[in-house]
Protein backbone atom coordinates (compact mmCIF):
# COMPACT_ATOMS: atom_id res chain seq x y z
CA UNK A 1 0.00 0.00 0.00
CA UNK A 2 0.88 3.18 -0.77
CA UNK A 3 0.45 7.15 0.32
CA UNK A 4 1.87 10.99 -0.69
CA UNK A 5 1.96 13.23 1.55
CA UNK A 6 3.16 16.93 0.22
CA UNK A 7 6.19 18.41 2.97
CA UNK A 8 6.98 22.04 1.87
CA UNK A 9 10.20 23.19 2.41
CA UNK A 10 10.52 26.85 0.89
CA UNK A 11 13.49 27.74 -0.02
CA UNK A 12 15.50 30.34 1.94
CA UNK A 13 12.10 30.96 4.03
CA UNK A 14 11.98 29.46 7.49
CA UNK A 15 9.52 27.09 8.10
CA UNK A 16 7.10 27.56 10.87
CA UNK A 17 4.74 24.60 11.05
CA UNK A 18 4.00 21.97 13.36
CA UNK A 19 5.08 18.29 12.97
CA UNK A 20 2.67 15.61 11.58
CA UNK A 21 2.66 12.07 12.49
CA UNK A 22 1.35 9.69 10.59
CA UNK A 23 0.14 5.80 11.59
CA UNK A 24 1.77 3.55 8.80
CA UNK A 25 0.06 -0.13 8.88
CA UNK A 26 2.96 -2.58 8.53
CA UNK A 27 4.00 -3.63 5.21
CA UNK A 28 2.79 -0.54 3.83
CA UNK A 29 4.87 2.05 2.95
CA UNK A 30 4.32 6.23 2.32
CA UNK A 31 5.28 8.40 -0.73
CA UNK A 32 7.05 11.88 0.93
CA UNK A 33 7.09 14.53 -1.78
CA UNK A 34 9.11 18.08 -0.95
CA UNK A 35 6.99 20.76 -2.52
CA UNK A 36 9.69 24.21 -2.93
CA UNK A 37 9.55 26.53 -5.23
CA UNK A 38 12.55 26.62 -7.57
CA UNK A 39 14.05 23.98 -6.37
CA UNK A 40 17.10 22.10 -8.01
CA UNK A 41 17.65 19.39 -5.71
CA UNK A 42 16.91 18.05 -2.02
CA UNK A 43 18.59 16.21 0.84
CA UNK A 44 16.40 14.08 2.92
CA UNK A 45 16.89 13.42 6.78
CA UNK A 46 15.66 10.38 9.00
CA UNK A 47 16.19 11.08 12.83
CA UNK A 48 18.19 14.21 11.57
CA UNK A 49 20.46 12.25 9.84
CA UNK A 50 21.18 12.62 6.39
CA UNK A 51 19.89 9.52 4.61
CA UNK A 52 22.77 8.31 1.63
CA UNK A 53 21.62 9.15 -1.76
CA UNK A 54 17.97 10.14 -1.08
CA UNK A 55 18.25 13.54 -2.97
CA UNK A 56 14.86 13.30 -5.05
CA UNK A 57 12.34 15.09 -4.87
CA UNK A 58 10.26 12.17 -3.60
CA UNK A 59 11.13 9.88 -1.11
CA UNK A 60 9.32 6.31 -0.15
CA UNK A 61 9.22 5.19 3.42
CA UNK A 62 8.21 2.11 5.34
CA UNK A 63 10.02 2.17 8.66
CA UNK A 64 9.40 4.46 11.91
CA UNK A 65 11.41 7.45 12.38
CA UNK A 66 11.10 11.56 11.86
CA UNK A 67 11.33 12.59 8.14
CA UNK A 68 12.72 16.04 7.40
CA UNK A 69 14.06 17.39 3.70
CA UNK A 70 16.06 20.68 2.84
CA UNK A 71 16.14 22.09 -1.04
CA UNK A 72 18.91 23.91 -2.75
CA UNK A 73 18.30 26.34 -5.37
CA UNK A 74 20.39 26.79 -8.68
CA UNK A 75 22.11 29.69 -6.57
CA UNK A 76 22.75 27.36 -3.80
CA UNK A 77 20.44 28.84 -1.85
CA UNK A 78 19.28 26.57 1.29
CA UNK A 79 16.33 26.27 2.60
CA UNK A 80 15.55 25.58 6.59
CA UNK A 81 14.46 21.84 7.56
CA UNK A 82 10.79 20.99 6.35
CA UNK A 83 8.19 20.21 9.18
CA UNK A 84 8.76 16.67 10.35
CA UNK A 85 7.01 13.69 9.46
CA UNK A 86 6.84 11.36 12.00
CA UNK A 87 6.22 7.97 11.07
CA UNK A 88 4.64 5.58 13.13
CA UNK A 89 4.35 1.84 12.18
CA UNK A 90 1.44 -0.21 13.41
CA UNK A 91 2.30 -4.20 14.53
CA UNK A 92 -0.11 -6.58 13.24
CA UNK A 93 -2.47 -7.66 15.74
CA UNK A 94 -1.61 -11.26 17.65
CA UNK A 95 -3.29 -14.04 15.90
CA UNK A 96 -4.88 -16.64 17.93
CA UNK A 97 -4.74 -20.00 17.53
CA UNK A 98 -7.10 -23.18 18.53
CA UNK A 99 -6.48 -26.80 17.16
CA UNK A 100 -10.22 -28.02 17.45
CA UNK A 101 -10.43 -31.70 17.61
CA UNK A 102 -13.63 -33.77 17.31
CA UNK A 103 -13.73 -37.94 17.64
CA UNK A 104 -17.61 -39.20 17.13
CA UNK A 105 -18.43 -42.51 18.34
CA UNK A 106 -21.31 -45.11 18.93
CA UNK A 107 -22.07 -47.48 21.30
CA UNK A 108 -19.74 -50.64 20.84
CA UNK A 109 -22.10 -53.18 20.92
CA UNK A 110 -23.94 -55.10 19.00
CA UNK A 111 -27.52 -53.59 17.78
CA UNK A 112 -29.99 -54.21 16.14
CA UNK A 113 -33.14 -52.51 14.19
CA UNK A 114 -35.42 -50.59 16.69
CA UNK A 115 -32.93 -50.19 19.38
CA UNK A 116 -32.00 -47.13 21.12
CA UNK A 117 -28.20 -46.27 21.18
CA UNK A 118 -25.68 -43.08 21.86
CA UNK A 119 -23.84 -40.98 19.65
CA UNK A 120 -21.29 -39.57 21.72
CA UNK A 121 -19.18 -36.62 20.67
CA UNK A 122 -15.69 -35.37 22.04
CA UNK A 123 -14.49 -31.92 21.35
CA UNK A 124 -11.00 -30.92 22.68
CA UNK A 125 -8.71 -27.72 22.17
CA UNK A 126 -5.32 -28.94 21.34
CA UNK A 127 -4.61 -25.01 20.80
CA UNK A 128 -2.12 -22.66 22.54
CA UNK A 129 -4.72 -20.39 23.06
CA UNK A 130 -8.15 -19.79 24.54
CA UNK A 131 -11.09 -21.19 21.86
CA UNK A 132 -14.21 -19.28 22.11
CA UNK A 133 -17.59 -19.24 19.94
CA UNK A 134 -17.21 -22.90 18.95
CA UNK A 135 -19.94 -24.54 16.93
CA UNK A 136 -20.36 -28.32 16.00
CA UNK A 137 -22.53 -29.46 13.53
CA UNK A 138 -24.05 -33.09 12.77
CA UNK A 139 -26.44 -34.34 10.74
CA UNK A 140 -28.21 -37.02 11.51
CA UNK A 141 -28.44 -39.54 8.94
CA UNK A 142 -31.94 -41.40 7.73
CA UNK A 143 -31.46 -44.35 9.21
CA UNK A 144 -31.82 -42.93 12.47
CA UNK A 145 -34.46 -41.48 14.11
CA UNK A 146 -33.66 -38.79 17.03
CA UNK A 147 -34.47 -39.10 21.10
CA UNK A 148 -32.34 -37.17 23.11
CA UNK A 149 -29.49 -34.63 23.61
CA UNK A 150 -27.27 -35.02 26.82
CA UNK A 151 -24.31 -31.91 27.18
CA UNK A 152 -21.50 -30.76 29.20
CA UNK A 153 -21.53 -27.79 30.97
CA UNK A 154 -21.07 -24.71 29.78
CA UNK A 155 -22.50 -25.41 26.51
CA UNK A 156 -25.94 -25.32 24.49
CA UNK A 157 -27.25 -27.89 21.83
CA UNK A 158 -30.94 -28.09 19.79
CA UNK A 159 -31.64 -30.40 16.92
CA UNK A 160 -33.70 -29.52 14.40
CA UNK A 161 -36.31 -31.61 12.27
CA UNK A 162 -36.63 -29.47 9.51
CA UNK A 163 -33.12 -30.33 8.23
CA UNK A 164 -32.24 -33.35 10.52
CA UNK A 165 -29.37 -31.08 12.04
CA UNK A 166 -27.50 -31.05 15.59
CA UNK A 167 -26.09 -27.67 16.79
CA UNK A 168 -23.78 -27.80 19.14
CA UNK A 169 -22.61 -24.55 21.20
CA UNK A 170 -20.14 -24.05 23.39
CA UNK A 171 -18.83 -20.72 24.90
CA UNK A 172 -15.03 -21.57 25.35
CA UNK A 173 -12.59 -24.09 26.07
CA UNK A 174 -8.94 -23.25 27.59
CA UNK A 175 -5.70 -24.74 25.80
CA UNK A 176 -5.83 -29.22 26.71
CA UNK A 177 -9.71 -28.48 27.87
CA UNK A 178 -12.59 -31.04 26.57
CA UNK A 179 -16.42 -31.01 26.30
CA UNK A 180 -19.01 -34.58 25.27
CA UNK A 181 -22.27 -34.37 24.01
CA UNK A 182 -24.29 -37.53 23.99
CA UNK A 183 -26.93 -38.11 21.00
CA UNK A 184 -29.84 -40.50 21.71
CA UNK A 185 -31.31 -42.31 18.80
CA UNK A 186 -32.93 -45.29 17.61
CA UNK A 187 -32.08 -47.53 14.71
CA UNK A 188 -34.51 -47.40 11.86
CA UNK A 189 -32.55 -49.64 8.48
CA UNK A 190 -30.28 -52.56 8.93
CA UNK A 191 -26.59 -52.10 7.53
CA UNK A 192 -24.00 -50.11 7.95
CA UNK A 193 -24.93 -46.43 9.07
CA UNK A 194 -22.03 -43.43 8.32
CA UNK A 195 -22.46 -40.38 10.03
CA UNK A 196 -20.21 -37.07 10.41
CA UNK A 197 -19.80 -34.40 12.65
CA UNK A 198 -17.54 -30.87 12.31
CA UNK A 199 -16.27 -28.60 14.93
CA UNK A 200 -15.07 -25.12 14.13
CA UNK A 201 -14.07 -22.04 16.36
CA UNK A 202 -13.61 -18.10 16.53
CA UNK A 203 -9.93 -18.54 16.21
CA UNK A 204 -7.33 -19.36 13.46
CA UNK A 205 -6.82 -23.35 13.33
CA UNK A 206 -4.00 -24.66 12.36
CA UNK A 207 -5.15 -28.19 11.70
CA UNK A 208 -8.17 -28.47 10.11
CA UNK A 209 -7.87 -32.33 8.89
CA UNK A 210 -8.69 -32.94 12.90
CA UNK A 211 -12.39 -30.59 11.78
CA UNK A 212 -14.41 -33.53 11.36
CA UNK A 213 -14.76 -37.02 12.56
CA UNK A 214 -16.81 -39.86 10.91
CA UNK A 215 -18.50 -42.93 12.36
CA UNK A 216 -19.64 -45.68 11.02
CA UNK A 217 -22.42 -48.59 13.20
CA UNK A 218 -23.19 -51.82 12.32
CA UNK A 219 -26.88 -52.32 13.12
CA UNK A 220 -28.13 -55.96 12.28
CA UNK A 221 -31.62 -56.50 10.99
CA UNK A 222 -34.28 -59.36 12.31
CA UNK A 223 -32.57 -63.14 12.31
CA UNK A 224 -35.41 -65.33 10.76
CA UNK A 225 -34.14 -68.89 11.63
CA UNK A 226 -35.28 -71.18 9.29
CA UNK A 227 -35.92 -74.43 11.17
CA UNK A 228 -37.28 -74.84 14.63
CA UNK A 229 -37.84 -78.31 16.84
CA UNK A 230 -41.14 -78.24 18.90
CA UNK A 231 -40.37 -81.61 20.59
CA UNK A 232 -41.11 -80.83 24.32
CA UNK A 233 -37.60 -80.33 24.90
CA UNK A 234 -37.36 -77.15 26.23
CA UNK A 235 -35.05 -76.14 23.70
CA UNK A 236 -35.75 -74.41 20.03
CA UNK A 237 -39.80 -75.37 21.02
CA UNK A 238 -41.40 -72.18 19.46
CA UNK A 239 -40.84 -69.90 16.33
CA UNK A 240 -38.53 -67.96 17.81
CA UNK A 241 -37.30 -64.31 15.78
CA UNK A 242 -34.93 -62.40 17.81
CA UNK A 243 -35.90 -58.45 18.70
CA UNK A 244 -39.43 -59.28 17.33
CA UNK A 245 -41.15 -57.58 20.52
CA UNK A 246 -39.30 -54.36 20.03
CA UNK A 247 -41.39 -53.87 16.96
CA UNK A 248 -45.36 -53.82 16.23
CA UNK A 249 -45.59 -56.90 13.82
CA UNK A 250 -48.12 -59.15 11.72
CA UNK A 251 -47.16 -62.65 10.89
CA UNK A 252 -48.64 -65.24 8.91
CA UNK A 253 -47.37 -68.88 8.10
CA UNK A 254 -49.13 -71.05 5.22
CA UNK A 255 -48.98 -74.54 4.27
CA UNK A 256 -47.47 -75.71 0.84
CA UNK A 257 -51.31 -75.08 -0.54
CA UNK A 258 -51.31 -71.77 0.69
CA UNK A 259 -53.44 -72.41 2.99
CA UNK A 260 -52.73 -70.03 6.33
CA UNK A 261 -51.99 -72.27 9.31
CA UNK A 262 -51.28 -69.35 11.72
CA UNK A 263 -51.88 -65.84 11.99
CA UNK A 264 -50.89 -63.71 14.63
CA UNK A 265 -50.68 -59.36 14.59
CA UNK A 266 -48.28 -58.85 17.53
CA UNK A 267 -46.50 -61.97 17.41
CA UNK A 268 -44.15 -62.31 20.75
CA UNK A 269 -42.81 -66.08 19.93
CA UNK A 270 -45.26 -67.99 20.84
CA UNK A 271 -46.13 -70.37 17.32
CA UNK A 272 -45.00 -74.25 18.42
CA UNK A 273 -46.80 -75.17 15.35
CA UNK A 274 -48.97 -77.61 17.45
CA UNK A 275 -51.10 -80.04 15.45
CA UNK A 276 -49.36 -79.42 12.14
CA UNK A 277 -46.75 -82.22 10.60
CA UNK A 278 -43.55 -81.77 10.11
CA UNK A 279 -42.23 -79.82 6.65
CA UNK A 280 -41.62 -76.86 5.63
CA UNK A 281 -44.42 -73.69 5.73
CA UNK A 282 -43.69 -70.26 4.61
CA UNK A 283 -43.71 -67.27 6.54
CA UNK A 284 -45.13 -63.56 5.27
CA UNK A 285 -43.68 -60.85 8.21
CA UNK A 286 -44.49 -57.41 8.48
CA UNK A 287 -42.39 -55.15 10.73
CA UNK A 288 -43.46 -51.38 11.15
CA UNK A 289 -39.71 -49.73 11.35
CA UNK A 290 -40.65 -46.20 11.81
CA UNK A 291 -43.29 -44.65 9.63
CA UNK A 292 -42.67 -47.92 7.27
CA UNK A 293 -43.82 -51.42 7.02
CA UNK A 294 -41.23 -53.92 5.95
CA UNK A 295 -41.84 -57.37 4.34
CA UNK A 296 -39.90 -60.35 4.67
CA UNK A 297 -41.04 -63.92 3.24
CA UNK A 298 -39.11 -66.95 3.52
CA UNK A 299 -39.87 -70.78 4.79
CA UNK A 300 -38.99 -72.61 7.92
CA UNK A 301 -39.04 -76.19 8.29
CA UNK A 302 -40.78 -78.06 11.55
CA UNK A 303 -38.82 -80.97 12.79
CA UNK A 304 -40.38 -82.92 16.04
CA UNK A 305 -38.04 -85.97 15.87
CA UNK A 306 -35.88 -85.96 18.89
CA UNK A 307 -32.10 -85.73 18.03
Amino acid sequence: MSSMLLLCATICFAQSSSPQTINLPQGASLKLRANSVNASSYQWFKDNQLMSGAIGEELIVSLAGTYTVISYNTDGCTSNKSPAIIVITQSSPTVLRADMMISKTSENRALTLNELFDYTIIVKNNGTDKATHIKVTDELPPEVEFRQLTTSAGSNATYSSANRTVLWEIDALENGESAKLKIKTKALKAGLIRNTAKVLADQMDPNIENNVSTTKTAVEGIIIPNVFTPNGDGKNDTFEIPGIELFENEITILNRWGGTVFFKKGYQNEWTGRKLNEGTYFYLLKLKIGDKWEVYKGYVTLLRSKQ
